[in-house]
């Protein structure tokens, strides 16, 4: 008899992570997945574009069979084969978030017989989802820190409502070990970072990282360069991305009537706020670690600067594939990880 891991998508904060990481780890397993009430508690249920590409992106690397793939769908039967790996181009189409797509697809690439490249074409710099500076900055360099190869470079940016921009990811078949990210802070590190703009004065970058800076300097004794680029191209937008020597950052976006200087201080203070909570890791990098930490050998730990639902919804799901995989101590704000070996 067929085993298959059944997810509610209704779980704890009920959005798409619960998606992603179903069918990534379905597709690094081999074994299928149902998830039901996609998206339940969002205010358009079911699967919107990005999350339809991510599947269909993961469904060619993995030669699955799927069932449910459309608009609107809040239902999907998800049944892989082989991870082969290979040449991939994902047009979103709209200003859908890449990083999002490339959560389910980097983690599968990884556990691909052969080299992955990817092309994906969306938005690089949206609301609600990980700047693509952050996922290479903060993300992937922990990654990389349990042994994950990969390379990421966004060749156009692409904002809302526009989107257009383009990143270009190689992958490598990675084998993953447990890594214990221990507490840092404020004296501890050094911050660097890019602020950027399209189809816009240059000194809407300057502006953002001088106030990011200034914000920064006050309770950080090393802060490094923080690079201005500035584009041309078919979105119109600006932002900013800060990371640092641990898995620690923050960002902000540009908006019509919003100062510069408004954006480079929220980004900076988006970081402080992670380093100010004596933890090893921020809310952020917390949920999208600990797929990596699932797949590796050995015991992964580390203390959030904050538990948020996003973990506890990954969690669930970690814990339908791997049992006991994943807990989460909320009062204490660890989070520990015992790996399967899948990966590793």
């Amino acid at each position: 008899m067929e085993v298959i891991v059944k997810i509610d998508g209704s779980y704890g904060e009920g959005g798409g992570q619960i998606l992603r990481t179903a069918v990534a780890l379905s597709c690094i397993t081999g074994i299928p997945v149902e998830v039901v009430n996609i998206r339940a508690n969002r205010p358009k249920p079911g699967l919107a574009m990005q999350h339809m590409k991510g599947i269909e992106a993961a469904k060619l690397l993995s030669s699955a069979e799927v069932e449910g793939l459309k608009k609107g769908s809040t239902r999907i039967l998800f049944k892989p084969g082989r991870v082969r790996g290979g040449k991939l181009r994902v047009d979103i189409g709209t200003a859908g978030s890449i990083s999002l797509v490339l959560q389910v697809l980097i983690p599968v690439a990884m556990s691909a017989e052969k080299e992955t490249e990817l092309t994906i074409t969306g938005g690089t710099d949206v609301k609600w989802s990980p700047p693509v500076d952050y996922l290479k900055h903060v993300t992937l360099k922990a990654v990389e820190r349990m042994g994950g190869v990969s390379e990421l470079r966004v060749l156009e940016r692409g904002y809302y409502p526009e989107g257009g921009g383009k990143v270009f990811a190689r992958i490598e078949p990675s084998k993953l070990s447990a890594v214990v990210f221990e507490e840092v802070e404020k004296g501890e590190v050094e911050v660097r970072g890019i602020s950027h703009c399209s189809n816009l004065p240059r000194h809407v970058a300057e502006r953002q990282a001088r106030s990011a800076v200034g914000v920064l300097s006050k309770y950080v004794k090393r802060v490094g360069d923080v690079e201005v680029e500035v584009r041309r191209g078919r979105s119109t937008g600006s932002g900013i991305t800060l990371w640092c020597n641990a898995p620690i950052g923050g960002s902000a976006l540009g908006e019509k009537g919003k100062r510069a200087e408004v954006v480079g201080e929220e980004a900076a203070k988006a970081l402080l706020r992670g380093l100010e909570a004596r933890a090893g890791v921020d809310k952020w990098a917390g949920d999208q670690l600990m797929v990596f930490a699932a797949l590796a050998r050995g015991v992964t730990r580390y203390r959030v600067s904050r538990v948020t639902k996003h973990q506890i919804s990954n969690a669930y799901v970690i814990n339908s594939f791997f049992e006991e995989c994943v807990s989460i101590d909320e009062g204490e704000r660890v989070v520990e990880v015992r790996g399967s070996g899948v990966m590793g």
